[in-house]
């Protein structure tokens, strides 16, 4: 299969004035997803999972110290958070931000308009949204409340999912997308998915979580873990059902 993202020998820190090296979260991450694959990534907290994802898509809270990245054949460790997202790169957020005064669907004008290029009218929008939204169980006023702002968590998730499928990425990092939910909730936003990758057979997923539910709904095609840091075991779906019988501890044995 075509490679569509790699990591190479990633490391990567928070930004600060400190430049011990002992501050590195990500500790030489080594990773290829090919288009059309989902791959999972579970570690108990404090890892480097949400750093793994916000390193992807160039956060200013983090640096790459060194490794690199490549999109479609192109190394893009230096590409900015814009450049990336334009290219096709989107992160659902673990904990999307409230952003008072903008609504639902003017962001996601202007975040289409900057993704494709071209000025997308309004009702157009609308009517794509529509769709969307009758999918994930939204009602149809969604749209035109501001981003975030009093949404419970069912709400935000599926507004991110939403967004994904109106983006039309070419790879998505969806950093804990099943964090808060109850499990109509996670059926709700598992199907989705589904139904985005149904329309986007060759789009590439990274999944980060550290539950087996949704895994379980999803079904990746890679499972791996990720331990202080490191990837320090892949498989299939045998690798999350061992992790859930026996936990993170004799995993944590094999970092030094």
């Amino acid at each position: 299969m075509t490679e569509l993202f790699r990591i190479s020998d990633l490391h990567a820190r928070p930004v600060t004035d400190d430049t011990d090296p002992t501050d590195e979260i990500l500790r030489g991450v080594t990773l290829s997803i090919a288009a059309g694959e989902i791959h999972a990534i579970m570690g108990p907290n404090g890892c480097g999972k949400s750093t793994l994802a916000s390193t992807l898509l160039a956060s200013p809270e983090y640096e790459v110290t060194s490794g690199d990245l490549f999109f479609k054949g192109d190394n893009i460790t230096e590409w900015t958070t814009d450049v990336r997202a334009k290219a096709g790169i989107f992160l659902a957020f673990q904990y999307p931000q409230e952003i008072a005064g903008v609504s639902v669907i003017q962001f996601l004008r202007q975040s289409l308009s900057a993704r494709k290029g071209i000025d997308l009218s309004v009702l157009e929008l609308r009517l794509s949204a529509m769709d969307w939204m009758k999918r994930l169980g939204m009602d149809s006023s969604f749209v035109d409340r501001y981003l975030n702002e009093g949404f419970s968590g069912g709400e935000k998730k599926r507004n991110e999912i939403m967004q994904m499928a109106l983006l039309e990425p070419d790879f998505a990092v969806l950093d804990e997308t099943d964090s808060g939910l109850d499990i109509d909730a996670l059926r709700i936003v598992a199907k989705g998915i589904r139904e985005v990758r149904v329309d986007r057979p060759n789009m590439g997923i990274l999944l980060i979580t550290h539950y087996q539910r949704l895994l379980d709904e999803l079904q990746p095609d890679h499972v791996h873990i990720m331990i202080d840091g490191r990837i320090v075991k892949s498989g299939g779906m045998e690798v999350a059902a061992e992790l859930e019988k026996n936990g993170y501890e004799a995993y944590k044995a094999t970092v030094s």
